[in-house]
Parts: C-alpha cells; sequence; structure tokens
C-alpha cells in the first residue's frame, strides 16, 4: 500500500479522537502507519526537500486542516483531542473528510480564502489536493531547478572550452576546493598532458591533490576516455581523479570508473548544472521563502 495522501488521513484521524481523550501526536502517527499498513520504507520516505518524512508531513497537515475547521483543539504541546464538532461530524458517520467537505465550517473557508491573495491561498488551492503545502512547493522547487539546470547545460555547452575550464575552476573553488581562486586558476589547465587537463588542492592547505579531466563534449563519453584518464592518473602516481564533462556517461565508462582501484568520481552535465546551481555558479537568486512553524515551547507559561 502506498502512502495515503493527506485527505485520506484526515477521517481516520478524526476517528481515532472520538473517544474525547487526548491524544499524543507521536501516538496518533503509529496506530495511523498500522491502520494504512504502511512498510518500514513508506514510513522513513522523506520529503524532496529532506527535512520530514512523507508520513508525518501528511500527518501533520491532516491534523492543522482539522483543527483549522475546529474538529480538532490542543489543549496542550503535543497533544490533540476532538470537539464537540468534532463529534457531530462523527456521529453523521462520513464517507470521508476532505477539503470540500471541510468548507463548510466558516473558520476554515476563512482560512482558505483571506482578505487579500498571499501564499498561504496559493498553498491550499494546490492544483493536486493529494499533495500537502510542502509537497506542493517542493515539487515546485524542484520543476524550477530541473528546467534551470537545462538551461544551464544549453549555455555550457556554446561556451568556448576556455571559459569552460574556468567554469570548473569556478565550481570547484566554490566548493571548497583549491586554495584561492588565484592558486585554482594557476593549477587547472597547467599540465594538458596524458588525459589530465589540470591539477587543484583537494584543501586549502593542499594535503593531497585532484586531478581534474574536463570535456566540453556532445556525445556519451565511453569506457575509453576514462581508461585513458585512470592511466594518466596511475602514470602521475595519483589517486584521485575527477572527469567532468557537459554530457554523460556510457554504462561501460561508470561500470570501469568503479572498478579500478583508484578514486574517480564522474560528474556529468546534469550533475554538473546541479552542482552550479547548489553553490550558486553562473546563477543568481531572484527570490527565496523561508519556512516557518509554531513553536510552542514561546507560549509555555511559568
Amino acid at each position: 500500500m502506498s502512502i495515503p495522501d493527506f485527505q485520506s488521513i484526515m477521517l481516520p484521524l478524526l476517528k481515532l479522537a472520538e473517544d474525547g481523550q487526548e491524544h499524543a501526536n507521536k501516538e496518533a502517527k503509529e496506530k495511523l502507519a498500522l491502520h494504512f499498513s504502511l512498510s518500514e520504507a513508506e514510513r522513513e520516505e522523506l520529503l524532496p526537500s529532506g527535512r520530514q518524512t512523507t508520513f508525518d508531513n501528511r500527518v501533520a497537515w491532516a491534523r492543522s486542516y482539522l483543527k483549522m475547521a475546529l474538529l480538532l483543539e490542543v489543549p496542550r504541546r503535543g497533544f490533540f483531542r476532538i470537539t464537540q464538532r468534532g463529534k457531530s461530524v462523527i456521529q453523521k458517520n462520513p464517507e470521508k473528510i476532505n477539503i470540500k467537505f471541510l468548507e463548510q465550517f466558516p473558520e476554515f473557508s476563512a482560512f482558505k480564502t483571506p482578505d487579500k491573495p498571499n501564499i498561504k491561498e496559493a498553498l491550499i488551492e494546490q492544483p493536486s489536493e493529494t499533495q500537502t503545502p510542502e509537497e506542493t512547493l517542493d515539487a515546485a522547487h524542484i520543476k524550477l531547478k530541473q528546467t534551470l539546470a537545462e538551461e544551464l547545460i544549453q549555455t555550457i555547452k556554446a561556451c568556448s572550452p576556455a571559459f569552460f575550464e574556468k567554469l570548473v575552476v569556478d565550481l570547484l573553488v566554490r566548493m571548497g576546493y583549491g586554495g584561492t581562486r588565484k592558486d585554482a586558476g594557476k593549477a587547472v589547465g597547467k599540465s594538458g598532458d596524458g588525459g589530465i587537463d589540470g591539477i587543484i588542492k583537494e584543501d586549502r592547505l593542499g594535503l593531497d591533490a585532484i586531478y581534474i579531466q574536463a570535456k566540453k563534449w556532445e556525445g556519451t563519453v565511453g569506457r575509453p576516455e576514462i581508461q585513458k584518464f585512470a592511466g594518466a592518473l596511475m602514470g602521475h602516481g595519483a589517486h584521485k581523479g575527477v572527469f567532468i564533462t557537459t554530457s554523460n556517461f556510457s554504462k561501460e565508462a561508470i561500470d570501469f570508473a568503479s572498478s579500478v582501484n583508484l578514486k574517480i568520481v564522474l560528474i556529468d552535465g546534469q550533475t554538473l548544472a546541479t552542482l552550479m546551481i547548489d553553490h550558486n555558479v553562473g546563477v543568481s537568486p531572484i527570490v527565496s521563502y523561508e519556512i516557518k512553524k509554531l513553536d510552542l515551547d514561546y507560549f509555555i507559561e511559568a
């Protein structure tokens, strides 16, 4: 069974509280996981952001929506219980509780349609009502990042080989390699022999070196190129190398890189673009959103 969407969780969650007792949030998650027969892997599946498990996030939003409609209340931190309105709903034995069902309650409608359109309205009026607001934001962020990565790859391919080498240096320095930008610039592109395009410090102290091959290719990089690179590393007595390309690697190339007694990291065009986005190389932030949650510790009275 797959992880239920947050609307499917609402009715079982409300029924769990129909005894009128206080229930711990942790207890509810455990009982709901059993109710939906979730496997351990499903319970541990994370949101794309990696900040929270998908199931915990959906349970939290199901509980939040029921509270907005005044079907549940929070008597103290980490606990919830059913309200009189919630009991009335259960007595009517509804087939399901979803956003449309909750719209009959004015308190929920007031939240759903604020006086001025803002991000809250954009989140609750989501294209897919199976997703929580965090999932909607994560999905949108991933889509935007994928689109930007595709634009980056096409732009990089149109650049000169010299600019591509500079781009590689900028990225590695931003990631913490190469010491200063000046030191890295002298190292990369210096060698150019035996399948090596450059050498860069692994750390600012220069305790180890990483050998680099940077190829602006259109076609797939095959095993022969990686073999040549591995041979060059051994010829220099090196044991760490990074092969960067604007295209991709064949399965044979990937298998060979993982089979040799060397540490060879393969970075294809998609990975290169993702690293550039993550480290702000060749891209500029235009807007950011900060997600906040209620700090219940603040409201504890001495």
